[in-house]
């Protein structure tokens, strides 16, 4: 509707009317996207412009809940909230966007109906979240860390019980170690595969093909080379006289990764082609503020000094003493590798400066920001896995993708966390403990306990499986996949303690949010919607 004289019409809703469209609003959207919980779990059809053929197939609880936008804008507001929801799960600890939502529908449902004998509504959602708070604390005793073994485990599950899938980000993180960094990209033909690096990798590659001296490779590779770390443009030779004297003049090796001029880099190259000289140049990578973040990396990692234009550095005062030591370097077209020398590291310096990133990390709200958080850190600790992923359709890639992607992620929250049983066991069973409990705060726990069991109660929906038992003991669930009882963490049924951690938190956060609205104001819409 188009504004008159400078101003917007407004819907008003109020009380229960405003209430009962936003659980209209949150129904829709849960039973889109809790169909798909569980290993029998179902999948998703969307029409999707953005998407090949206009069509996704999914499992992914997010790109499903990404994908809803309701016509009434009250209930649109609902699933803009849940969504909220999921990605916050989704960029803190990679997976369990599903589990959040059905939390949050759960928690809204049953809020609703415990909340009209309420005399004080507000301290009831004061209860709600600091009983959150103490089931989160449960869980953390509750929790085991990962062995090898359970990591297969949880990447299997995480990729929704693909074993072929759950295999390859296993050995990626085996092969790199838990402190490394895996990372999903897209194949170039149908197979799904992955590679590793122990050692800083860079995205960029030599200036010329004439620094080249491994032609059945295309790739220059040194041992025991000096590095030069700079971001200002070395626009003549003569800025790094200094350097190259005694490289020429003692046989070393150079690796220079510095923007040069066009002279500059055929000056290095005819040396390296006519007087045998041992030197290559690559540019800087990234750009903007993450080049010179990244660049810091390289030269703490090597040991050398960063000479930077940012900081007003000159350098014409760069000596032998300023380039720092790598034990192997492996340069490509696109990519490069630098092997680190331990001797010529300050260990101390570096784990400085991961903590500091991990910090960074934990307050970054944005996925992207985090995972270049994380690449940093890979950088610095020295591995670095990437999973490519391949598929015979692009739909098929685009699913898969979305999988590995999550499962990844998964196992990076588990690693960090340790891991709890899975299949909805571990909040079933705290649910439990608060239905179980007489005392203070007897709504909330009746809200917070029944919306607790609801993920266990959906994923035996989803595998057809109507069951009245009540799993009190420790660990002891239901497979469903196998309709097999027995300790779920033995079974390999695990989830990571942060996924359920952030799913939980998050679902409460915005539960409150929507049971504590009596108002809402909308955008007028020029028609009506039932």
């Amino acid at each position: 509707m188009e504004t008159t004289g400078g101003y917007s019409p407004k819907d008003l809703h109020f009380a229960k009317e405003a209430r009962s469209k936003l659980i209209k609003g949150i129904t829709k959207m849960s039973k889109a996207v809790k169909s798909t919980l569980g290993p029998m779990g179902n999948t998703v059809l969307i029409e999707s412009a953005s998407h090949t053929h206009g069509i996704t197939v999914t499992k992914d609880g997010v790109t499903v809940a990404k994908s809803i936008q309701l016509l009434d804008p009250v209930e649109n507001l609902a699933v803009q909230m849940m969504r909220e929801a999921a990605s916050r799960t989704a960029a803190n600890a990679g997976d369990g966007t599903t589990t959040a939502i059905v939390l949050t529908e759960a928690l809204v449902r049953t809020g609703i109906e415990e909340l009209e004998d309420a005399d004080n509504k507000t301290q009831v959602l004061r209860d709600m979240v600091s009983l959150t708070e103490d089931v989160v604390n449960n869980l953390k005793k509750r929790s085991r860390k990962v062995s090898d073994k359970k990591l297969l485990d949880v990447a299997t599950i995480s990729a929704n019980n693909d074993t072929n899938v759950g295999k390859i980000i296993a050995d990626t993180y085996t092969s790199i170690g838990k402190n490394g960094i895996v990372t999903v990209e897209k194949a170039q033909g149908s197979e799904t595969g992955f590679e590793t690096t122990n050692g800083l990798k860079i995205d960029r590659g030599y200036s010329s093909p004439l620094f080249i001296n491994n032609q059945k490779k295309d790739e220059c590779i040194m041992e025991d080379v000096h590095v030069l770390i700079s971001d200002a443009e070395i626009n003549n030779i003569l800025v790094i006289e200094n350097i190259l004297k005694p490289i020429i003049n003692e046989g070393k090796k150079l690796l220079i990764v510095a923007p040069c001029s066009q002279q500059v880099i055929n000056t290095l190259a005819a040396n390296v082609m006519k007087n045998s000289l041992k030197l290559c140049a690559i540019i800087p990578p990234s750009f903007g503020y993450k080049q010179h973040e990244l660049m810091q990396d390289i030269a703490l990692s090597v040991g050398a000094t960063y000479f930077s234009e940012k900081t007003g550095d000159d350098m014409s005062i760069m000596n032998f003493e300023d380039l720092g030591r790598a034990k192997k370097i492996i340069v490509g077209r696109d990519s490069s590798i630098i092997l680190k020398d331990d001797s010529h590291v300050n260990e101390k310096l570096i784990e400085e400066r991961v903590a500091q990133l991990w910090d960074a990390h934990s307050i970054t709200v944005k996925k992207v920001d985090k995972e270049f958080i994380l690449s940093r850190i890979a950088s610095l600790t020295g591995g670095v896995g990437v999973i490519y992923v391949g598929g015979n359709t692009d739909l098929e890639q685009k699913e898969l993708f979305d999988r590995v992607d999550d499962a990844v992620c998964a196992v990076r929250s588990a690693l960090e966390e340790g891991i709890l049983p899975g299949a909805g066991l571990a909040l079933y069973q705290e649910g439990l403990k608060l239905m179980r409990k007489n005392s203070t705060k007897k709504i909330a726990k009746a809200i917070l306990g029944e919306a607790l069991q609801e993920p266990l109660n959906q994923i035996q929906e989803n595998a057809g499986i109507k069951n009245a038992r009540v799993y009190n003991e420790k660990n002891i669930g239901l497979d469903v996949k196998t309709g097999k009882e027995g300790d779920l963490i033995e079974m390999g049924i695990i989830d990571p303690m942060k996924v359920t951690k952030q799913a939980l938190q998050n679902a409460v956060s915005v539960a409150v949010t929507i049971l504590s609205t009596n108002a809402i104001v909308t955008m007028a819409r020029s028609y009506e919607t039932k």
